[in-house]
């Protein structure tokens, strides 16, 4: 492996937790649109990631949105990526300036041609359920495969040897009550993925 680890810290709602995420230099910071402990407003995320680097970016994570809801997140929180079921997609109107990362959860039937990039999550977001490496090691040879479900700072060495992926993704296994975020973990889980991925390159 040589290329670096994206990481991504979702389900943020706190300046704390964004601060933290923004310390530990990750790649990108979810806000949840979806039905959540984790649920925030369009305008409560523009907020929590108006300091927000450049360099790192907010993704809009919604699960079977109307067009309205959609557009609404577009237009007030204004992200750069989209991240949504890949069977959203078909009925929805998607601006082509935007990134999506498309979400194939597992056991669930898989399109014959995967998009070059990919959320592979269980079979339902934020469960703190582990997903099928099985499955998502074999998906990361075929497109560049963000792991989800089920990680956290002790478990998330193990998940990156395992699946080789291009990144990971981390909502439940950094809170220390359901939909809370812990500083502290955090920057944990960041420092313990980017450690694996050093012993992999060594």
């Amino acid at each position: 492996m040589s290329k670096a680890l994206w990481i991504k810290i979702c389900g943020l709602t706190t300046p704390d937790a964004v601060d933290a995420a923004v310390r530990a230099q990750v790649d990108a910071i979810g806000f949840v649109f979806a039905p959540s402990k984790r649920r925030v407003t369009a305008q409560r995320a523009q907020e929590l990631s108006r300091n927000v680097p450049q360099s790192i970016d907010r993704v809009a994570v919604m699960q079977h949105p109307t067009q309205t809801e959609l557009d609404e997140v577009l237009s007030v929180f204004g992200p750069e990526v989209l991240q949504i079921d890949i069977e959203d997609l078909a009925a929805l109107k998607v601006p082509s300036t935007l990134r999506v990362h498309p979400v194939v959860r597992a056991g669930r039937e898989l399109p014959q041609a995967l998009p070059e990039r990919i959320l592979f999550e269980g079979p339902v977001s934020g469960t703190g359920r582990t997903a099928d490496w099985t499955q998502a090691q074999q998906l990361a040879r075929r497109s560049q495969l963000i792991l989800a479900g089920g990680l956290n700072p002790e478990n998330v060495a193990d998940a990156v040897r395992i699946v080789d992926p291009f990144g990971i993704d981390v909502s439940s296994g950094v809170e220390s009550a359901p939909g809370v975020k812990d500083p502290a973990l955090i920057l944990r889980f960041v420092s313990a993925a980017r450690e694996s991925q050093e012993v992999l390159v060594v």
